[in-house]
């Protein structure tokens, strides 16, 4: 074998001049010079693809005994290995930062997600620079690097497009291509994407078939074909992460109606019929128990009849949304096999970025956003009736019930969030290599962790850990490589500790045991009344017998139950887990969390053309008095278009001009909207109008009175009964002068919503009147949240 020339602990890679005679004249015999030679990884070193879905639980892909076919992961599986007991945060954005690191989710700052930052160093969202991401050491290594789907680590005062780009992909992220959306979801139908760092608009529309999952996945095979025309010697590393299978569950209606009546029996059958069949697969150990549904899961049988045909159509879209989702994963691994590159191509498919979501409260919901409000109510069963045949279209932004992110889970305890036991953090995964896999087929019983796949990608590639990245000295990565059992099913684990942490669901994982205790429940949003840690209820498990964490042991073996929360405190401390933080609703308040906001004081300017600025770039005006004011020149034949709007179809509020009358509309949840129109026409000219709304005060999502002025002069007023307090979307931003992703108002399309006139400014202003009383955002929050 040929020795590496490159010192590649030190990155980028210093140039080292070349010695030797210099010649006077290029021409001259002597004058030679090594020819230059790209920079490539060692030889032999694989490609890279690792896809990553979001929100699938270890019981819901078929490759793994669920009721979702996902024949493209059973095709991976059975020409590699599946991994049973591979783990990983709890939470979409902590997983994220731990795999692309090889580092523990508090360790690169990501303790939560992005949207709840605090000033602890653990929950920063802030990668320290001595953690250099996996892309970033690849591509220095000569790897081509590509991002295609969700990024949810960029911190949200830098979501804005000013950056800064320091944790966006294609920036300091380390990927030299990026395709996707910035945030926790996107609309599918209608996603808010970015080529780069460059907002880019989907390259068709609704009606003419546009999906985002196949948007991306068509981009990837454009890249990967691209990458191996011209660059076929040298490797590429490929990160694919759809927005599929979060909430919005949104899918082509074909798809979903795949699975009309498969789930008439409900989520208790899924659950048994789900558990057999991992036993008859042998995904699951033939002693492995089903965990008790728990009382705050309802029964099957409890449900209400009339809710039932609502629940199975929650189901039918979610299972036909993993599949489509399935469908296009399996056409890029198609086309790396087309390219003959699929024997040296490790594939990592990750089914689950955390277990099911269990956001969606106990009925589901038309929108999921009712319940990050604390609005879940507004969808009562007789509405969720007259929805159900919209769920995954356009018109919706659905989610399931609790019930079916729980038999997704099978055959574990708990959800999404729910970090201290197995059901939020064990993830059926599938690594697929045919150049360095011996017995395809087979099943690894080992602990693994996400914090696992950058060391063992690194090994397999023949690359050192880099000591040094961009003159930063860099801290060890926390993971153990995964190689050591790729052709050893018996070989004792070597990743034998791992914490657990979010939202004060804990727990502690050593050498088969476990301790665990759930502190928080994941749909109990808004006014949760959380215990003490220290009054939290532990549990005990021992993994060499007990599989599913089915026999709590804490009575029994309290030794090894104080043992382990000891460890835990250990490290906890040595990750900066600590302090704990359950906080809900005040760490969506940067005053309280602690963290920048680019917005200071109580009025903010914005200019015509500005656009896609998130809902952290723009002054909020939620739970207070507020006024809207622009300076516009009308034509003479008079304006029409909007003017200024934030939020979308399912949430948000609009300023705009229709048959030359000033209009403001608050559309609360796509549920029910409030529209206040001007009395008159606007004149020809150059006027001021100005939209004033008076906040009712007595806490959160209330509503207020709306006064148009036309110049100063009263020109119309209105009335909203009521307010989103907490989100209006976590993809729609705030337009001047146009409004992209969806309307808020139905008056416009995205096509004929540019204002037909002329907008010199656009002026939000906080009121500061006797309603308002809390000007002070943490003052204005503490005050509201003890008003509920």
């Amino acid at each position: 074998m040929i020795p590496d020339r490159h010192a590649r602990t030190m990155l980028p890679i210093p140039d080292r001049p070349a010695s030797g005679l210099t010649t006077y004249d290029a021409k001259d015999p002597d004058t030679a010079y090594p020819p230059i030679e790209p920079l490539q990884p060692p030889k032999g070193a694989p490609n890279v693809l690792i896809v990553l879905i979001d929100d699938t639980g270890f019981g819901a892909s078929s490759a793994f005994g669920g009721p979702c076919a996902t024949p493209n992961a059973e095709r991976l599986a059975a020409g590699g290995l599946k991994y049973n007991r591979f783990h990983t945060t709890a939470l979409c954005a902590p997983t994220r930062a731990a795999l692309l690191s090889g580092r523990n989710h508090h360790s690169v700052g990501m303790g939560s997600i992005t949207e709840t930052a605090t000033s602890a160093p653990g929950n920063s969202s802030l990668r320290p620079n001595t953690k250099a991401p996996l892309a970033m050491t690849l591509k220095l290594n000569g790897y081509s690097t590509a991002q295609f789907g969700k990024c949810h680590e960029v911190p949200v005062w830098q979501s804005s497009p000013m950056g800064p780009f320091d944790s966006w992909p294609s920036a300091g992220g380390g990927f030299e291509t990026f395709y996707g959306f910035i945030g926790g979801e996107s609309n599918q139908w209608e996603p808010a994407l970015y080529n780069g760092t460059t907002p880019v608009e989907p390259p068709a529309t609704v009606e003419e078939g546009y999906h985002m999952t196949e948007d991306l996945a068509d981009n990837a095979v454009t890249w990967i074909r691209t990458q191996k025309s011209l660059m076929p010697d040298k490797p590429f590393f490929v990160y694919f992460a759809p927005g599929a299978t979060h909430a919005p569950h949104h899918v082509p209606k074909e798809w979903s109606d795949k699975y009309k009546g498969k789930f008439a029996g409900g989520w208790d059958s899924v659950r048994e019929t789900t558990f057999a069949r991992q036993k008859e697969m042998g995904v699951i150990p033939p002693d492995a128990e089903l965990t008790p549904r728990h009382d705050e899961i309802p029964a099957w049988d409890d449900m209400p009849d009339d809710m039932k045909p609502v629940l199975e159509r929650e189901m039918e879209v979610y299972a036909g949304f993993l599949e489509h989702t399935d469908h296009h994963v399996g056409r890029i691994v198609d086309v790396i096999e087309e390219l003959g590159e699929l024997d040296n191509t490790i594939i990592y498919y990750i089914i689950g970025d955390n277990g099911a979501s269990a956001e969606g409260t106990l009925n589901g919901a038309f929108n999921e956003m009712a319940n990050f409000n604390g609005l879940a109510a507004l969808e009562t069963p007789e509405f969720m009736q007259s929805k159900m045949n919209e769920f995954g279209t356009p018109s919706a932004y659905n989610h399931y019930a609790v019930g079916w992110a729980h038999a997704m889970n099978t055959p574990f305890q708990w959800t999404k969030q729910v970090a201290s036991h197995w059901g939020g953090t064990r993830n059926g995964t599938i690594m697929h290599w045919p150049n360095g896999i011996s017995d395809p087929g087979g099943v690894r019983e080992q602990f693994t962790h996400v914090i696992d796949v950058a060391p063992t990608i690194l090994e397999a590639a023949g690359l050192p850990e880099p000591t040094m990245v961009n003159g930063v000295q860099q801290s060890p990565m926390e993971g153990t490589s995964m190689l050591y059992c790729l052709n050893d099913p018996e070989t004792p684990e070597k990743h034998d500790v791992q914490y657990f942490e979010m939202f004060g669901n804990r727990g502690l994982y050593y050498k088969g045991w476990s301790a665990v205790t759930k502190h928080h429940t994941p749909w109990e949003m808004v006014g949760a009344d959380l215990p003490a840690f220290d009054d939290d209820v532990w549990e005990l498990y021992d993994g060499k017998s007990d599989y599913s964490q089915a026999r709590d042991l804490a009575a029994d073996n309290p030794e090894m139950l104080e043992k382990l929360q000891r460890l835990w405190i250990i490290e906890a401390t040595k990750y900066n887990v600590l302090p704990i933080d359950d906080r809900g609703a005040e760490r969506l308040e940067p005053g309280l969390a602690g963290r920048p906001t680019l917005i200071h004081g109580n009025s903010q300017r914005l200019y015509p053309g500005m656009g896609r600025l998130s809902e952290n770039s723009v002054v909020s005006i939620k739970n207070k008095s507020f006024q809207v004011t622009a300076e516009v020149t009308v034509p003479a034949g008079g304006g029409e278009g909007v003017i200024i709007a934030q939020g979308g179809r399912f949430g948000g509020w609009s300023l705009y001009v229709k048959d030359g009358r000033l209009t403001f509309v608050y559309n609360v949840l796509g549920i029910h909207s409030f529209a206040t129109v001007a009395d008159g026409v606007i004149p020809a000219g150059t006027h001021q109008v100005r939209m004033e709304f008076d906040y009712a005060g007595g806490g959160l999502g209330k509503g207020g009175d709306v006064t148009l002025y036309y110049d100063g002069e009263q020109t119309g007023s209105g009335s909203v009964a009521a307010t989103q307090a907490l989100i209006f979307s976590a993809d729609e931003t705030t337009d001047v002068g146009h409004e992209t992703g969806t309307m808020v108002s139905s008056d416009y399309d995205a096509k004929s919503s540019k204002f037909t006139g002329k907008i010199a400014w656009v002026q939000i202003d906080l009121g500061d009147d006797d309603h308002n009383h809390m000007v002070d955002p943490q003052e204005r929050l503490r005050v509201a949240m003890s008003q509920q």
